[in-house]
């Protein structure tokens, strides 16, 4: 596969899942080069890694959330895509909050 046919597909899963989900952020990485020997690869589908924040996710489980990325997808899974790994995440979820951070407590061992 080309560097141009990889930026392609790139941004055909971009502009698919941003007119669909409406993201905070989205960031896509093509890993097809480590599964070149896999059959998928070799009928020309890509391995993608996906981290998605939207708020569109909200009140949805995973299933739901990869329903929703699988659909926007469409026609693109299983011709374009042949494999894709999936974070999908709300904003809120996203947040470090300080109030919410606990540290635990330390193990001391005396002698």
């Amino acid at each position: 596969m080309s560097y141009v046919a990889t930026i392609d597909r790139i941004q055909l899963i971009r502009m698919r899942l941003q007119d669909s989900l409406t993201p905070a952020e989205i960031n896509i990485v093509d890993e097809s080069h480590l599964h070149a020997s896999h059959p998928g690869a070799k009928n020309g589908g890509g391995h993608f890694n996906l981290e998605i924040i939207s708020p569109a996710f909200d009140d949805k489980s995973q299933i739901e959330r990869h329903r929703m990325i699988y659909s926007a997808l469409g026609d693109a899974i299983g011709t374009d895509i042949h494999a894709l790994s999936i974070k999908a995440r709300t904003p809120s979820e996203t947040e470090y909050k300080v109030a919410d951070y606990q540290p635990k407590p330390e193990h001391h061992q005396e002698y």
